[in-house]
């Protein structure tokens, strides 16, 4: 029979502390990419497009597909931001969320908009594009 296991309070206190520590950097980054969409958003059209990942023929209406992916996260359920983002946790160890959804939704979504030709490079390729665009802004 295996052992049942009782966290001390201390113990307790310290789970706490670092799950309310990863609640309040989440929520922060979603605050902070929703007070930067425009110029957020149009810095990750640009680079996906410049380092040959998403092949368009407007990146105006790309740069605004990008926007309001950007501004549904800020609106988003946690359970359905989760929801999302579940086949791409594994791209890396502490995933940024604001970059790790936009990454879901240009793989996902935005691979059948209109506008978009193809999307080329691996997940982590663009997850790593993305990332960097983010971490400028919310830094």
């Amino acid at each position: 029979m295996g052992k049942v296991f009782r966290p001390s309070n201390r113990e307790s206190k310290i789970l706490s502390r670092i799950e309310s520590s990863k609640e309040y950097a989440r929520r922060k980054a979603i605050e902070s990419a929703r007070d930067r969409v425009d110029p957020l958003s149009n810095a990750i059209a640009m680079k996906l497009v410049e380092n040959h990942l998403v092949e368009t023929t407007n990146k105006n209406v790309l740069e605004e597909q990008i926007a309001q992916c950007i501004k549904n996260l800020s609106h988003a359920e946690d359970f359905d931001v989760d929801y999302k983002i579940a086949p791409f946790r594994h791209i890396t160890t502490h995933p940024n969320v604001v970059s790790i959804y936009v990454t879901a939704f240009v793989i996902e979504n935005l691979i059948n908009h209109k506008v978009v030709v193809d999307v080329f490079g691996s997940d982590e390729e663009i997850y790593i594009c993305i990332n960097r665009q983010v971490a400028k802004f919310l830094a």
